[in-house]
């Protein structure tokens, strides 16, 4: 059966301000939208408010099969970073002179993109300011780090505010396994060992390990596997800003997107779902273990039965910085929730250099005094 033909439009995040018709961005931390043109200060309607409610789970074998409705999908305009893939969506007048994971100063244009539209979204906590002194603290509490670049980075530079994209991932799981049970005892024997350049008999304890065979199941519900749906950033900076607070979800309003970018998502759902399904298996691999109980555990097989699986588009918010210092890019990305900082790690040759130098005359030192004590 054919799919109904559906009309693409353009679609652009723009909330005029009520008061002079300038457009309002939202403001970190608060339920409102603030236009910095006049002043004005506009809610965002209590509906719209923070919490799991109105939050949609879509079924995911149709989101395989690309059979979602109509209005669980959307068009929106894109441009692509030929340096690091980021797609970003265009949002109202703005229009990205540069890429904000790797300051590549040329974007492409995509023009429309078909793609799954964002059921929740977890809005911006922290201002950039905020965000900006704790990339600061980040910078200072690494050794060896270019002190130029803390001051670079200290001196106002932009940063900017982009909601990556994510899915997420829910399924109730039954796992039957085989293996075996390692239970340790311990025998007690004789060895020789040498003292002084002569054989001795003693008597030890040695470690053994009696295994027995088993077999059992385990059933675990999995709720909000997380799964960044992005390749702008390596997957260890968007580790590292684990955890995020899920409860502060809320369901999607472009108003949440005002004044800041949104990154359109490049893993599609068939691989975000492999993905899940690896850090699944990892977690009833520890609940098999467990099961199985003892000192040591074999695990010969698990096969899992997958049931009422379904799947969620999120957006996370991120502060993102991109500086280049003496001809070297780096990269930072803040968690616009905690905090939490991760970034390319920077190295002074000078500071390492002048480190190697006070090593070498800290031990030249040692061994004349050592030397000098002798005589």
């Amino acid at each position: 059966m054919a799919l109904p033909k559906v009309t693409r439009t353009k679609t652009e995040h723009h909330t005029p301000c009520d008061a002079c018709g300038a457009d309002l961005r939202f403001a970190p931390g608060q339920e409102k939208l603030l236009c910095d043109h006049c002043g004005h200060e506009q809610a965002i309607p209590r509906a719209l408010g923070r919490g799991q409610s109105g939050l949609v789970e879509l079924p995911l074998e149709a989101g395989l099969l690309a059979r979602l409705p109509g209005d669980a999908m959307q068009d929106s305009r894109t441009l692509r970073c030929p340096n690091c893939a980021a797609l970003i969506e265009i949002t109202g007048a703005n229009h990205a002179g540069q890429c904000p994971f790797c300051a590549t100063p040329v974007v492409t244009d995509t023009g429309l993109m078909r793609q799954i539209k964002p059921q929740g979204v977890v809005p911006f906590a922290l201002t950039e300011a905020e965000a900006h002194a704790a990339l600061s603290k980040w910078l200072a509490g690494l050794w060896f780090a270019p002190s130029g670049l803390t001051q670079y980075a200290r001196k106002g530079r932009k940063m900017t505010g982009v909601y990556a994209p994510f899915w997420t991932f829910d399924a109730e799981t039954r796992s039957y396994y085989t293996g075996a049970r390692g239970d340790a005892y311990y025998e007690t024997e004789q060895v020789q060992v040498e003292v002084n350049g002569r054989w001795e008999t003693r008597t030890e304890q040695v470690r053994r390990v009696n295994w027995t065979p088993v077999a059992g199941r385990v059933a675990r519900d999995f709720d909000d596997v997380v799964i960044y749906a992005s390749r702008s950033l390596p997957p260890a900076y968007m580790a590292a800003l684990q955890p995020w607070d899920l409860s502060a979800l809320t369901p999607y309003s472009p108003d949440y997107l005002a004044g800041f970018e949104a990154e359109g998502y490049t893993v599609a759902l068939a691989e975000g779902h492999d993905q899940a399904r690896t850090e699944m298996a990892r977690v009833i691999d520890m609940d098999v273990r467990r099961d199985i109980g003892g000192d040591k555990q074999r695990v010969a097989s698990i096969n899992t039965d997958f049931s009422a699986e379904t799947f969620k588009h999120i957006l996370l918010p991120i502060w993102t910085a991109a500086y280049k210092y003496r001809d070297t890019s780096y990269r930072f990305v803040v968690n616009a929730q905690t905090g939490q900082v991760r970034g390319d790690r920077p190295w002074s040759a000078w500071k390492i250099a002048f480190a190697v130098i006070l090593a070498a005359i800290a031990v030249g030192l040692g061994v004349w005094l050592y030397n000098n004590q002798q005589y």
